[in-house]
């Protein structure tokens, strides 16, 4: 009798296999809506950067009148985005990544319809001003609302696996943003659903192929950075990795830390939020002016990277400091925009940084900077976000390259274990602790 009850236990019960089949189709659904939202969403995303960018040719004819073009632009664009989430749903605010953990600890309530449509038209026109913020946060609270919606509109009114759909939508919202179906997967068991039983992992993965075959047939199936395949690095320059990952661990800590900081700050007595959105606005105009590619997400910046661009190291580190300060600065204006791109730029800017240094340093090495800038965009994730086989993999699939493997293990969990050993908390959870903190006051 033992020997049968412990082979019954070998297989799933009745009751997991008609959940299963139960949520089969529910996640087919989600991903096909999921990865035809963000199919929408980035078409309309890359239109108002190809408006602001035609905007900004037409203003420096001008000298003289072209910066209050562009001012007045960022003014009103900044003040639609920020009413938009004000108006609609307050939680729709930034990425949306804590509001999608509180909901799954039972701590906050999703309106899912209103965080959608004020998502959506937050970013776009967010996209207008330059707000140096991401899509893929965006897109990851879209496709969890789009689960919860899904489970509140499915015909059987008994389903109790709306935090299923959930976490599986914001996964397929991962794997859309980047044409990453693994990624969002990975990201849905290390970031949203640690506790991941075997139904969590089989409603992620289908949602996650669903809304990758979605976006690859409309959007291709390149990968989202293109350049020149890496031959492996050699064993002894492994080494060079270390550093870069204890450095993605200190800005990381600098980068959690300012962006509390930022979110306190902001809302202080001490002067009136328009205050802040004037600030933001001058920082956006100038930079607009001066070094138009450091404004947006910075998905085309990294390409040109990886493409060969050169600048001197005082520039990188210049552009470093830019992108950190405005990324910041955006992602605390109340308005609509993900952390996730915006980290991978920073990152590949670092690595970029120290791959120009050991160039200078050690030339007989003959390194390549675009494989530090690599690699450097997992790291500093690592570092930030403290997601390190998220980031592994991620970089995997958006390069299409499975020779940076060594280099990225090294570098992604030594930039985690300095940030343990700092004390340093995982951006999202020091996020949505700042959040619920309030409900406390």
């Amino acid at each position: 009798m033992k020997i049968d009850q412990a082979e019954t236990k070998l297989y799933p019960s009745a009751d997991a296999e008609r959940r299963k089949n139960r949520l089969l189709p529910q996640a087919v659904l989600l991903g096909l809506l999921t990865g035809s939202v963000s199919v929408l969403f980035q078409l309309a995303m890359d239109s108002a950067e190809a408006f602001r960018n035609s905007l900004l040719v037409f203003a420096s004819q001008n000298t003289e009148s072209g910066p209050w073009l562009i001012m007045g632009l960022t003014v009103i664009s900044l003040v639609f985005a920020v009413d938009a989430i004000r108006w609609l749903a307050p939680e729709a605010s930034g990425s949306g990544i804590p509001h999608i953990k509180a909901i799954l600890i039972g701590r906050r309530h999703f309106r899912w319809l209103r965080v959608l449509i004020a998502k959506f038209f937050s970013m776009i026109i967010g996209g207008v001003a330059g707000l140096v913020v991401g899509r893929a946060g965006p897109c990851v609270h879209m496709g969890s609302a789009i689960g919860q919606g899904l489970a509140n509109l499915w015909p059987n009114k008994k389903n109790t696996d709306h935090l299923i759909l959930v976490a599986a939508g914001g996964g397929a919202g991962l794997t859309a943003a980047f044409n990453a179906p693994l990624s969002g997967l990975t990201f849905v068991l290390e970031e949203l659903e640690r506790r991941c039983s075997t139904l969590e992992f089989f409603t992620a993965a289908i949602a996650c192929l669903t809304a990758d075959m979605v976006c690859r047939a409309v959007l291709g199936q390149q990968p989202a950075f293109h350049f020149d395949n890496f031959t492996t690095p050699p064993l002894n320059l492994l080494i060079a990795f270390l550093p870069l990952g204890i450095l993605s661990a200190l800005l990381g800590s600098l980068f959690t830390r300012s962006l509390l900081w930022g979110q306190r700050l902001i809302t202080l007595p001490l002067w009136p939020k328009w205050f802040w959105w004037l600030t933001l606005t001058i920082l956006l105009t100038v930079t607009a002016w001066k070094t138009p590619e450091l404004l947006g997400g910075g998905h085309n910046f990294v390409n040109e990277i990886l493409e060969g661009r050169q600048l001197p190291l005082e520039t990188i580190a210049l552009f470093f400091i830019g992108r950190f300060v405005l990324t910041i600065v955006c992602s605390c204006s109340g308005a609509a925009g993900g952390i996730f791109m915006p980290v991978l730029v920073l990152g590949a800017l670092l690595g970029w940084s120290v791959g120009v240094a050991i160039q200078l340093l050690f030339p007989e090495l003959n390194v390549d900077s675009k494989l530090f800038a690599v690699v450097g965009m997992a790291a500093y994730f690592s570092g930030v976000v403290q997601a390190p086989l998220t980031a592994i993999v991620l970089i995997i699939e958006m390069t299409s390259n499975y020779t940076l493997i060594l280099p990225l293990f090294i570098a992604c969990f030594s930039a985690l274990l300095i940030a343990n050993w700092l004390g340093n908390p995982p951006v999202y959870e020091a996020l949505l602790e700042n959040d619920l903190r309030k409900d406390r006051i």
